[in-house]
């Protein structure tokens, strides 16, 4: 069944020194103009009814809240829907996230990635730390009840102190959920240039995994439930969004280079204007690859994704029962209320037990 979809705005201020996903600088007519395709291309899916709607990007809060509101209005969504959307804490003040709330956005996730003037300079962030945490409080004025911060660890020369630092500030501001990643050097990135030039350095393996667990112990000291491998939230705050992709559901994905899951089949929409409006002028779902996942494959998500979930896990079955009996056996997972979840020593190491699923 499918009951989610993502949409996907692919416009940002700038780009950030780790970024590699797909967004461009905009022109308001630039933006108007990707909408009114965005809304042909949802009337090209069936009407489904939605739990969830995400706006990702790149940047959606460089939408106007009216512009949000009309896709909403395309889809069907049920009363008690999430609906997330992702913000830049440049791109809007207290009047517009007051807009969006009217318009049918329930919950925001804001990119904080650091407390920090230093690191925030070092990612190349526009928005200083008291303008996120001023957005913060101005999101909880106009009545948003449901708030992610997202933030970032294992940057360029940081140490144990400065992650307690943030931690200590995001636990202060008591989001109802927190994501937190370790800088990905993705290559073709500026700070990607910057390492192999030997401007920067990555972090130790050792250094990095110490942060991540005082990050574990501290957030759950100060109530959050560690329900997937980056992400913490208050009970019953999980992100319902994005729990369905790690739990193998069906999804819509909207929008250019925007992943999909329907049916028996992957797709990924085009990654160049000129492609993506020319196919939805032509009445055509705008997809550039498509693969058809066949039941092997199925099975293989479902452990790869699902052991992602650290509180519901994954129930073993057919030819992965002994798979799951060899890694508990070795100590990387653990029976929890009858299903496989990963143990503190795979959780430190989960690329590799999800890889051990792969056949």
């Amino acid at each position: 069944m499918t009951d989610a979809i993502y949409i996907h705005i692919p416009f940002c201020i700038n780009r950030c020194q780790y970024c590699d996903f797909l967004s461009f600088k905009s022109t308001p007519q630039k933006r108007r103009e990707y909408v009114e395709y965005l809304k042909k291309e949802i009337k090209l899916y069936p009407k489904y009814e939605y739990d969830t709607v995400y706006f990702g990007g790149g940047t959606p809060s460089l939408l106007e809240p009216g512009e949000i509101k009309d896709i909403l209005e395309l889809l069907q969504v049920k009363d008690n829907a999430e609906v997330t959307l992702e913000v830049n804490p440049k791109s809007v003040d207290f009047e517009k996230l007051k807009a969006f709330r009217s318009a049918g956005i329930n919950r925001l996730s804001i990119g904080v990635q650091s407390f920090d003037p230093h690191y925030l300079k070092l990612i190349g962030r526009l928005h200083t730390a008291a303008e996120a945490e001023e957005i913060y409080r101005d999101a909880r004025k106009a009545g948003f009840d449901n708030v992610s911060l997202d933030l970032m660890f294992s940057l360029p020369g940081q140490g144990i102190e400065d992650v307690k630092r943030d931690l200590a500030k995001i636990t202060e501001l008591r989001p109802e959920h927190i994501s937190i990643y370790s800088l990905i050097w993705e290559e073709g990135t500026p700070i990607y240039e910057k390492l192999v030039k030997g401007e920067l350095q990555e972090t130790e393996n050792e250094l990095e995994a110490k942060m991540y667990e005082l990050i574990i112990e501290f957030l759950k000291s100060e109530g959050y439930i560690h329900y997937e491998v980056s992400n913490f939230a208050l009970p019953g705050k999980e992100a319902r969004h994005n729990t369905k992709y790690w739990e193998n559901k069906e999804y819509i994905g909207a929008g250019l280079g925007s992943s999909g899951y329907t049916g028996n089949q992957r797709y990924k929409n085009a990654v160049n204007f000129k492609d993506y409006y020319g196919k939805i002028d032509n009445n055509e779902k705008p997809r550039e690859e498509t693969e058809e996942v066949n039941e092997k494959e199925k099975e293989e998500y479902r452990y790869i994704l699902g052991l992602r979930l650290l509180e519901k896990g994954v129930e073993a079955r057919g030819e992965y029962i002994n798979k799951c009996l060899e890694l508990e056996e070795k100590g990387y997972l653990m029976k929890k209320s009858g299903k496989y979840v990963l143990t503190p020593k795979g959780l430190m190491t989960a690329n590799d037990v999800f890889e051990e699923f792969i056949g």
